[in-house]
């Protein structure tokens, strides 16, 4: 794997990211009540467009590669589609939520014809266009919903949504909208799924927060990564039965995750580094780190790597300061600057995003070569298989 494409787009954080479809502009929310949409050319990236309609901060964007509209939603409640006019100015339409918490997550369906809307107020927003009135309007899903919603994802089919909170549970619950969705064919999560069938629950044994969850390309599993810096997969094993394999690690908790091939998955968070997790013989392991290939990093923290933290920290307290740090396998503990990580990432890795492969405008286009990450160290990556 060779070093990614790393770049300083922001001295603060970087909530959400997201890319267009021929990945040649990148939306970004630094943190703040705007979106900036920038241009990339072989120099870097060229600020284009201020989005500046929202009152608070942006907490998701996303950018839809079949009709190139973007959607981003805040903690004021709100979420606006916009549109790109021939001037190449961008034109927000405001979306009726019908929410009294924060917007916590959006994502287009692949389709482009509908997006959902995670949101503190125990409810996801399924939001779609009347061209009758001329408005984007929404219906909620609400039961068994029973706290905050922090990520969402949507299956292939266009119809089903998995959705993960704060009450520890993964669900798939369908989002089939009359008049807009055609009837999907039958799969391993149902054949009739009216809007707010549940279709499976699945929850984390520790009841922690679910921070991310994805479908695998196929559609027939989920995975979903909680608070208790583990990620779980859901596979089928029959008619309404399911297998639950869990990878618990040592390291910080993930916040997000994608699926890069059916028998293999991605995540980063807390731990500034995003992750491989593979299927084996045996059921799911951590496989490797995808950080820094030129240094000998192992996928989880082991006893060394603990025993050398301890050691920095105790130099730290007794000398007022730390020098090069490493563990017995020849980890980077600490390079002796106290400010500087040995991951790409100096601080936490907030959103993964698929940049290049998987599923796009509809189409399977292979596994996934290529990925990008944002964090609240204000750098944009872009990773190589």
């Amino acid at each position: 794997m060779s070093a990614p494409e790393s770049i300083q787009l922001n001295l603060g954080s970087l909530t959400a990211h997201a890319f267009n479809g021929d990945r040649t502009q990148v939306a970004i929310s630094a943190n703040s009540n705007t979106v900036e949409i920038y241009q990339k050319s072989e120099t870097g990236y060229t600020l284009l467009s201020t989005l500046t309609d929202h009152d608070k901060l942006v907490t998701s964007i996303d950018w839809s590669v079949t009709t190139n509209r973007i959607v981003t939603c805040s903690q004021d409640r709100n979420a606006y589609v916009w549109t790109q006019a021939a001037d190449g100015s961008w034109k927000p339409t405001l979306v009726l939520l019908r929410i009294n918490r924060a917007a916590t997550f959006v994502r287009w369906s692949p389709s482009g014809n509908k997006f959902a809307v995670a949101s503190g107020a125990r409810l996801v927003a399924v939001c779609y266009f009347e061209p009758e009135n001329d408005w984007w309007v929404s219906k909620h899903l609400k039961k068994p919903l029973r706290s905050t919603v922090l990520s969402l994802d949507w299956h292939p089919n266009d119809v089903l949504l998995a959705v993960g909170g704060a009450d520890g549970v993964a669900r798939v619950m369908s989002a089939f909208v009359k008049d807009v969705d055609a009837k999907p064919d039958p799969s391993v999560w149902g054949a009739r799924l009216p809007f707010g069938t549940v279709c499976g629950e699945f929850e984390n044994p520790e009841r922690g927060w679910v921070h991310g969850v994805a479908f695998s390309p196929s559609g027939d599993r989920l995975a979903f990564a909680a608070h208790d810096s583990g990620i779980s997969v859901v596979s089928s094993i029959g008619e309404g039965q399911w297998s639950l394999d869990r990878v618990k690690t040592r390291m910080l908790p993930f916040l997000s995750l994608i699926w890069i091939s059916e028998q293999a998955v991605v995540a980063a968070g807390h731990d500034c580094q995003p992750v491989l997790f593979s299927q084996s013989g045996a059921g799911w392991e951590l496989s490797k780190s995808l950080d820094d290939p030129t240094t000998k990093k192992s996928a989880a923290p082991t006893a060394n790597r603990m025993n050398a933290a301890f050691n920095m920290f105790r130099e730290m307290d007794l000398k007022g300061k730390s020098s090069a740090t490493t563990g017995e396998d020849g980890e980077v503990i600490s390079r002796g600057d106290d400010t500087k990580l040995a991951t790409v990432h100096q601080n936490t890795i907030t959103s993964i995003r698929v940049y290049e492969g998987g599923w796009h405008a509809g189409q399977w286009t292979g596994d996934v070569r290529r990925f990008s990450t944002s964090g609240h160290d204000g750098r944009l990556c872009v990773w190589n298989f």
